[in-house]
């Protein structure tokens, strides 16, 4: 007869996350009753809340229907681009510079 084995890490939804951070933030609503409510450690409330906070990249980019790393990506690549361009005419204006301070013998 084999064993089963069950998968060392629970994977939940984005949206049970967000309900559990919501629900413990409530007032007079402690992190440890929203766990122990749904059956989970106290700690991953705490992280979860940390991760929403944080809006990282992995988990929670979303906040009210709001992609917010979509939105900071297109930002960092017209800034890029900006940066690109003005590198681009300081160049020119360096060699520009360099061509009419020649003396014109």
């Amino acid at each position: 007869m084999t064993k089963k084995t069950k998968n060392k890490y629970n994977h939940y939804t984005e949206d049970f996350r967000r309900e559990a951070v919501r629900r413990s933030e409530l007032p007079d609503v402690s992190a440890v009753d929203v766990a122990r409510e749904l059956g989970i450690h106290p700690n991953q409330i705490y992280n979860w809340r940390n991760q929403y906070k944080r809006l990282t990249e992995k988990q929670f980019n979303t906040m009210d229907g709001v992609d917010y790393s979509k939105q900071e990506s297109e930002e960092l690549r017209k800034l890029k681009r900006q940066v690109a361009d003005l590198k681009e005419e300081n160049e020119f204006l360096k060699k520009a510079t360099a061509y009419f301070a020649k003396p014109n013998w």
